[in-house]
């Protein structure tokens, strides 16, 4: 009789559970799993997580001000104190390490190629030691697949970030180590693996942590989604830049620069990128069109 009384009950819970299914808590076939925006959730930034979402016009406080003090009809076109004497070089400055296979090692150099290329950086950090057997399949399930390889090599720059890496001696474990936990500390980074996604420009604008067996496809779907949003954020930004008198500059041998013109003296140039960086060259170092460009803007304001 006592089981009488309860049968009810658990008539009602596996009714219940087979209504969930074994695929509870999961989209239905078909459903877009993101919303109506389309954008998974980790690919929308967090501000607590370090993620800044890109706005049209760039979103950084040095933009901001380089937008509002720039007009280009007030350009240097002298400078008799040579005040930016230390200023590096241009070359020097589009001179980056050789890369060794399709991921960058350093992130100096990897930044410099997604704001040179306009492509957005992806960041993987991993641990290639035993610790982390979810970091390597991974490596194994994904980012080994030849049609991954073929979509990351037109579509974005890539940097691995391998906190088990190893030195050649003592000194070197040590500063190679040292680098690759100073950049976890950088970008906030909480677990292995885990993935960021970056415009050009260098803020954060999305990030996916943990890797299961199995997923992933929808790994690469979040950032496919993620690229797609950092690329598309990316050309309203540089219009604005535009806009304010910043363009493409470029040393003649394909590498190129997106900078405003902040002065000009005797031939020597000194440009600016929107994050403030500057550099120096001479005017014969650069591309034809860049310097019929700049002669020009010379006749515009009647300088020989």
């Amino acid at each position: 009789m006592r089981l009488l009384r309860h049968f009810p009950a658990l008539l009602t819970a596996l009714f219940l559970q087979s209504c969930a299914g074994p695929g509870a808590g999961q989209p239905e076939i078909g459903a877009n799993p993101f919303g109506p925006t389309g954008i998974p959730p980790q690919l929308r930034g967090s501000p607590d997580e370090g993620g800044t979402p890109v706005k049209a016009g760039g979103n950084t406080a040095a933009a901001a001000a380089a937008l509002a003090a720039y007009n280009p009809d007030e350009l240097v076109w002298t400078d008799p104190d040579n005040p930016d004497a230390e200023i590096p070089q241009l070359q020097g400055l589009m001179a980056v390490a050789t890369q060794k296979g399709p991921w960058n090692e350093s992130d100096t150099a990897a930044r410099r190629r997604s704001k040179e290329s306009g492509k957005p950086m992806v960041i993987w950090f991993t641990d290639s030691s035993p610790r982390c057997p979810a970091c390597k399949s991974l490596s194994n399930g994904l980012f080994s697949r030849e049609d991954f390889e073929d979509w990351a090599a037109d579509n974005v720059v890539r940097l691995i970030v391998d906190l088990g890496v190893k030195g050649e001696d003592i000194d070197d474990d040590a500063r190679k180590k040292f680098y690759v936990r100073g950049l976890k500390k950088k970008y906030n980074v909480r677990g292995l693996p885990t993935l960021l996604v970056l415009a050009p420009s260098g803020e954060v604008v999305g990030r996916y942590k943990s890797y299961r067996k199995g997923q992933e496809d929808f790994i690469w779907g979040q950032l496919k989604q993620g690229v797609a949003l950092a690329s598309e954020n990316h050309r309203s930004w540089k219009a604005g830049l535009e806009a304010k008198g910043y363009r493409e500059w470029s040393d003649g041998k394909g590498r190129v620069i997106f900078a405003k013109l902040a002065a000009y003296r005797e031939g020597e140039v000194v440009l600016v990128e929107p994050d403030g960086q500057r550099a120096r060259t001479h005017e014969d170092r650069l591309s034809a069109g860049d310097r019929v460009w700049i002669q020009d803007q010379k006749r515009l304001r009647g300088i020989e």
